[in-house]
């Protein structure tokens, strides 16, 4: 059983790795065939929540991630509607997860793809992702939690479900109602059915795997247990060996796509994106695949990283391939502030 259950996650891992190449190959921006935190931007854009026009359009890969892990979960009678725990204190760390992913440029999914594409600022970026979990589980040794979480109805456990067909039928059907990029990542885009379809593939995949980024560092740290880890492991390798192919591999600092070279902001925006996923018990990828099988506070966390993103581009915290902006630094550090302030609220009393 075990074994088999190795085979699932590096299988997984393979199978998103080699996903996330050929979307680029279809139409994708580089180095972001599977990208949570900008997908999840860019569909803010595509149904008017920001006027960034260079990032706006509404993914079908989002739509099919999660439409993937609710067909899975109920195919293993795995669904279940639950939720009610800190749904407030989970929209806000999502937020402020997602203002560290667009500091970063990208959420751990991407950092993992930038890193398969020879992006050494993605490195930079693991090592911050790594101090961020880091504090993370000091605070759950301390005792962080956010509370026990209650069955609800099964209309509460398919809300998202509705919110990813809502869109689906708007882009297929009445696409004159939602924002386009004309040029910018928005407007680099592999074909709708080919993005949907892989989608599907991995939601449905990470669904029965469990593949976390957040969890798979956490429990090499916490238990030695290189389960999930696999998973992670697996797509820089077939992303890496795709790259490599195609001629996409480009190794250094320098002229990565929609990436800056500033260490110091590169490693803090994602220590701020790790700390917060750890407290949220997993990774953006994760909040999405736990929302598809019914987590209602997954998707308040995942509604949470929408509206993030879209006060990012509202008010110019965003970083771009120029380099991070002020107030982008500025939110930064609240985002450690506000979070840190979360995990002592929420620390049993008698363990901090």
């Amino acid at each position: 059983m075990k074994d088999k259950k190795n085979l699932l996650m590096i299988a997984t891992g393979l199978i998103v790795g080699a996903a996330a190449v050929l979307l680029v190959k279809l139409g994708n921006p580089a180095n972001m065939g599977f990208c949570i935190a900008c997908f999840l931007r860019d569909i803010a854009g595509g149904v008017g929540m920001h006027a960034a026009g260079v990032v706006q359009y509404v993914r079908p890969e989002i739509i099919g991630l999660i439409l993937g892990a609710f067909i899975m979960s109920v195919a293993g009678k795995e669904f279940k509607a639950r939720g009610g725990s800190s749904p407030v204190t989970r929209f806000v760390l999502g937020f402020f997860v997602m203002v560290g992913a667009l500091m970063f440029l990208g959420c751990p999914l991407r950092m993992v793809l930038r890193i398969a594409g020879g992006d050494l600022n993605a490195v930079v970026g693991l090592v911050g992702f790594i101090a961020g979990i880091l504090m993370g589980i000091f605070f759950l040794k301390k005792g962080f939690t956010l509370k026990r979480y209650y069955n609800q109805s099964k209309l509460e456990g398919v809300s998202i479900v509705f919110i990813a067909l809502a869109l689906l039928g708007l882009l297929v059907l009445v696409p004159s109602v939602l924002k386009f990029s004309t040029e910018g990542p928005g407007s680099m885009r592999a074909p709708v059915i080919a993005a949907l379809l892989a989608g599907l593939v991995v939601g449905a995949l990470a669904q029965k795997s469990r593949l976390c980024m957040v969890g798979g560092l956490r429990d090499v740290i916490m238990f030695k247990d290189f389960y999930l880890v696999q998973g992670f492991i697996a797509i820089i390798v077939a992303a890496l060996v795709g790259n490599v192919l195609m001629g996409k591999f480009n190794l250094g600092f320098e002229g990565q796509p929609v990436a800056y070279n500033d260490a110091l902001w590169n490693f803090l925006g994602m220590a701020l994106t790790g700390l917060g996923s750890a407290l949220l018990g997993g990774c953006p990828l994760r909040q999405l695949i736990l929302a598809g099988e019914g987590n209602s506070d997954s998707t308040i966390t995942v509604l949470g990283m929408v509206v993030g993103a879209a006060f990012c581009h509202n008010f110019g915290l965003a970083s771009s391939g120029n380099g991070p902006t002020a107030n982008g630094q500025i939110a930064v550090i609240i985002g450690f502030v506000v979070m840190i302030a979360i995990a002592l609220a929420n620390s049993r009393k008698d363990k901090v």
